[in-house]
């Protein structure tokens, strides 16, 4: 944002240009050395910033199915956001990193190469807790992971490929395996140390305890892809068309939906007078005509008119008219049952 100067220093500016303490190529210069960025040819950026803003949707997306996810798992209160997204090289994240740490090494095929999902010791130990019956505290003094932790954290991740799946589905179709856990990060070298990644970073907190995961997405593995993380595409892919199989699929969980359905035999208007001396045996004639249709509701919406009568021993009604956005059109005659 352009800085605005005030009326005083725009009156001292003007006399410093007048009494030549101040040359007019001076201000260009350096206004020009203002626009020059320094670029690292050792760390070059290899994603747009529209790219970079893709994935932050995605991981999002991620986020917030893995809030859902792990909130079931843990059967406690779990809270996951993006909270940064940035570009380096390999070295840079794990020097980063703290010894030990947990770093889960991912595959995701068909893309060639692994990712690393990565999170602190602190963040393990209070889902370690919480699994074996804990409030998810975490430890004071970090340590590494013992067997039987590690096979506890691996179920976790298991859990949790089913969200990487779903998420980056409106760009891919992954099949994500878990590879292995490696507890030092100077250890684990998936790609070469100069070569740049992506690095998605979320803000986890599971009930009183915060900690943070690490996304560590290698520029090699996404380049195959790369023309397919931008706005456009995945707009695309999330308004396209639905089909077959998704069709049959919403079709099949609307057929067991359960609805109300309610006959409205008439109506009748009555004084208050009236009503409260009722009596076991009152009859109260209705404004409907014997041989006019009767209205059927679902839920609070009149769908059909049908005649009514009996199905065995049962009373029931039988569709004359199905209304169609308020129209009465004729419907196939069909059998409603109801009981007494």
């Amino acid at each position: 944002m352009a800085e605005v100067l005030s009326q005083s220093e725009i009156d001292s500016l003007l006399d410093a240009l007048s009494s030549g303490s101040l040359k007019v190529e001076e201000v260009i210069s350096d206004e020009k050395k203002k626009k020059i960025k320094p670029y690292d040819f050792r760390r070059p950026n290899k994603f747009s910033k529209d790219q970079l803003r893709t994935l932050v949707m995605l991981h999002e997306n991620l986020a917030r199915l893995m809030t859902t996810s792990l909130s079931t798992y843990l059967r406690s209160m779990v809270r996951v956001q993006v909270a940064s997204v940035d570009q380096l090289t390999y070295e840079e994240f794990t020097k980063s990193l703290p010894n030990p740490t947990v770093m889960n090494i991912i595959s995701l095929k068909p893309l060639e190469g692994n990712f690393v999902f990565e999170f602190s010791p602190q963040l393990a130990f209070a889902i370690i807790d919480r699994l074996l019956g804990g409030a998810g505290s975490t430890i004071e003094k970090v340590r590494e992971l013992t067997d039987i932790e590690q096979t506890v954290i691996k179920r976790v991740i298991l859990k949790m490929l089913s969200n990487i799946k779903e998420a980056w589905q409106v760009v891919i179709d992954l099949d994500p395996n878990f590879e292995s856990i490696e507890l030092n990060p100077l250890f684990t070298q998936i790609i070469p140390p100069s070569d740049m990644i992506v690095l998605i970073t979320l803000d986890v907190r599971i009930g009183e305890t915060f900690g943070l995961m690490n996304i560590c997405l290698p520029f090699m593995v996404l380049e195959p892809i790369i023309s397919r993380l931008n706005a456009q595409f995945w707009f695309a892919r999330t308004s396209k068309n639905a089909t077959e199989k998704s069709i049959a699929s919403l079709q099949s969980r609307l057929e067991q939906a359960m609805v109300r359905v309610t006959v409205e035999l008439g109506r009748a208007g009555i004084t208050v007078g009236e009503l409260l001396n009722i009596n076991v045996g009152d009859v109260i004639q209705l404004e409907q005509p014997v041989n006019k249709s009767l209205a059927v509701h679902i839920g609070n919406n009149v769908k059909f008119y049908a005649s009514p009568g009996l199905s065995g021993s049962r009373m029931a009604v039988q569709i004359n008219q199905v209304v169609y956005e308020g129209e009465e059109e004729n419907g196939s005659s069909d059998i409603v049952s109801g009981r007494d």
